[in-house]
């Protein structure tokens, strides 16, 4: 019995199973609402004019998004001038799972700057100077301050607590930049 199936039913099995799993992924089907939708049947015998039409075929071939977080856009283009030799610094926010861990290091070891970061072999934290000066920092990170404010700390915890422990770093008035 089990030499028969092997040589004539599980070919076909195989054959159908494979046909499946190939359909899945060449089938047009889209899940739940995610798929633009044909205008009403109703709509294309009123006839309308072409522009209604291409409006139409736009709305249907790209379907409109809500905004998620609605910045206005003086918020999102602002420029800021930050004066490393100044009293400005650059407060880093980690957000966990984002690649922050990578860009706080690169914010420490890759830019070009007149006076880059000093960091020590085997070392997390390196130090980062203002140009000129051997005290102050332009930047509060984990990798330049290390863990001044907790792990991970969050927007609120780092508002209350980076003038304070600026401060007691010795860098008493200096301008965050958020």
């Amino acid at each position: 019995m089990d030499e028969r199936f092997n040589r004539w039913l599980l070919p076909p099995l195989l054959a159908l199973l494979f046909l499946l799993i190939i359909y899945q992924y060449v089938s047009p089907a889209c899940p739940g609402a995610a798929c633009p939708r044909r205008p009403p049947a109703s709509a294309a015998r009123r006839g309308g004019g072409p522009e209604e039409r291409e409006e139409e075929e736009e709305a249907v071939a790209m379907p409109r998004l809500a905004a998620k977080f609605p910045f206005a856009r003086g918020e999102l283009c602002r420029r800021v001038r930050f004066d490393m030799r100044g009293r400005d610094v650059i407060v880093f926010l980690h957000i966990q799972k984002t690649g922050g861990t990578t860009f706080g290091r690169h914010l420490v070891r890759n830019i070009h700057l007149e006076q880059p970061c000093y960091c020590r072999a085997g070392q997390k934290k390196c130090a980062c100077h203002r140009p000129g000066g051997d005290k102050d920092t332009w930047l509060f990170s984990r990798f330049s301050t290390g863990w001044s404010c907790g792990l991970h700390a969050d927007w609120t915890e780092l508002t209350s607590c980076v003038p304070a422990a600026m401060e007691r770093r010795g860098c008493a008035g200096n301008r965050t930049l958020s």
